[in-house]
C-alpha cells in the first residue's frame, strides 16, 4: 500500500463514528471508555473483541451473524481496519467498532469483567524465541484477558499455524485451563462452530488454496 493511500485512509478513519483512536498517553493515564463501552454503543449488549483484527473481516462477519452482540476489532494498524470500518458504516452495522491501539494495553482499554468473549484470528505465531513475549496466547496475555473477561468468558484462537495451535494447547493444559474444543483441521473434521466455518478472511482463503489446514481452539480461563 502506497504512503498516499495510507494517509488517505488515516484521514478517513478520523471521520468514522465507529473508529476510536486514543493516544497512548491517554490509555496509560485513563482511557475514557475503559469500563464504559456500553456508553459508546448506547446499550448493555455483550461485548466481544477481535484482537489483531487486520482488515476487520472477522469483526464485521461476526457482527452480521449476531446483531445482538457488540463487536470491537482491535489493531494498531489503522490503514488495515479502515476497510472493515468503512464496510460496517456502509451496511449500517451499529454493533461494530474499531479501536486503534496496541494489544499489550488491552487490560487498560477495557474494564474488569467488561468483555464476554475474545477472538484471536491468524496472529503472528512469533516462532523465534526472542519474540515469545509478543505471542498472543502466552501467560502474560492470558492474564490480561482474564482480567477483562466476564466469569466463564470464552477465548477463540483460529490460526493456520500448527506451531501456534500446538504451543497454545500445551500451555493451556500445563496451567489447567479448560479447553472446551480443539480441532487441527476445521474444514475436514466436523464439529466447529458456524462462526469458525462461515467467516473466511482474505488470508485464510490464500492459506486454503495452498492446502494449509486451519486450526481452532476454544477455551475458558478459570
Amino acid at each position: 500500500m502506497g504512503s498516499k493511500n495510507k494517509l488517505k485512509r488515516f484521514a478517513e478513519n478520523e471521520t468514522f463514528a465507529n473508529v476510536v483512536q486514543p493516544p497512548r498517553e491517554e490509555v496509560l493515564q485513563g482511557f475514557r471508555y475503559t469500563g464504559k463501552w456500553a456508553s459508546f454503543f448506547k446499550n448493555d449488549k455483550p461485548i466481544v473483541l477481535e484482537l489483531g483484527c487486520g482488515k476487520g473481516e472477522y469483526t464485521v462477519g461476526l457482527a452480521r451473524m449476531n446483531p445482538n452482540v457488540n463487536y470491537i476489532g482491535v489493531d494498531i494498524k489503522g490503514a488495515r481496519f479502515w476497510r472493515g470500518a468503512k464496510t460496517a458504516l456502509q451496511e449500517n452495522l451499529v454493533n461494530v467498532a474499531f479501536l486503534r491501539s496496541q494489544i499489550e494495553l488491552i487490560d487498560l482499554l477495557f474494564g474488569k469483567e467488561e468483555v464476554s468473549e475474545i477472538w484471536i484470528t491468524f496472529p503472528d505465531p512469533q516462532i523465534k524465541y526472542k519474540r515469545t513475549k509478543h505471542r498472543m496466547t502466552n501467560l502474560q496475555f492470558l492474564d490480561k484477558y482474564k482480567r477483562i473477561l466476564k466469569p466463564g468468558g470464552l477465548v477463540h484462537l483460529k490460526t493456520d499455524s500448527e506451531f501456534m495451535h500446538g504451543y497454545t494447547l500445551g500451555l493451556l493444559h500445563g496451567i489447567g485451563v479448560e479447553v472446551i474444543y480443539a480441532n487441527h483441521d476445521v474444514y475436514k473434521n466436523e464439529g466447529s462452530p458456524k462462526e469458525v466455518l462461515e467467516i473466511q478472511t482474505f488470508y485464510e482463503n490464500q492459506y486454503l488454496e495452498k492446502g494449509k489446514p486451519i486450526t481452532y481452539i476454544q477455551f475458558r480461563i478459570n
